[in-house]
């Protein structure tokens, strides 16, 4: 299990030149943005504009602060995420184009080479104990407040990246806002 810190975290452009994100984890660890097999990220959009295409990648979007966003996706009614919205997947050649709803937002990204692996993601605010199914790589971020993953505790903007496990037990209170991905390797 590995606990990350925001000084584990890299920094870099968007692909298409709009803003900087934030990479908290990629596989495999050298990967660049068009080779990695899945990737975490958290980006600050300040302005409205088109999402960076990723053809070939499985996306998973939340919205973790500020007010949200109005996205436009060819051929579907344009939707509005918001902090409590449920978790928005896509598949990344989708043409999106994102307006900012009363300001800045900070998002949290998914992105999965769909040839090699799968995921989900999921938005927990919990007030004790639960036990999670594993899977071939597990990553929970807290957002707000603290949790323990089985004996790794981790406060805001920390991360846990477990690998292959089964099960894991998770400890928060209700002020905690986390978000749990699993992803699994295509057999």
């Amino acid at each position: 299990m590995k606990k990350l810190r925001e000084a584990d975290y890299q920094s870099m452009p968007w692909k298409n030149g709009g803003g900087v994100t934030t990479q908290l984890a990629v596989f495999p660890s050298s990967a660049g943005i068009d080779d990695f097999a899945w990737r975490i990220s958290m980006a600050q959009v300040s302005t409205s504009g088109a999402f960076s295409p990723f053809p070939g990648v499985d996306r998973s979007l939340a919205v973790v602060d500020g007010t949200g966003l109005h996205l436009r996706m060819a051929g579907s009614v344009p939707v509005q995420i918001d902090r409590t919205s449920p978790v928005m997947a896509f598949a990344g050649e989708t043409p999106i184009d994102a307006t900012l709803v009363d300001g800045p937002v900070t998002d949290f990204n998914v992105m999965s080479r769909r040839t090699a692996w799968t995921h989900s993601m999921e938005r927990l605010q919990l007030d004790g104990s639960v036990m999670l199914d594993g899977a071939d790589e597990v990553f929970l971020y807290c957002a707000h407040g603290q949790a323990c993953i089985g004996e790794t505790s981790i406060a805001a903007h920390e991360a846990v990246q477990t690998g292959p496990c089964r099960q894991l037990q998770l400890r928060s209170d209700a002020s905690s806002l986390l978000y749990l991905v699993r992803l699994h390797r295509r057999k």
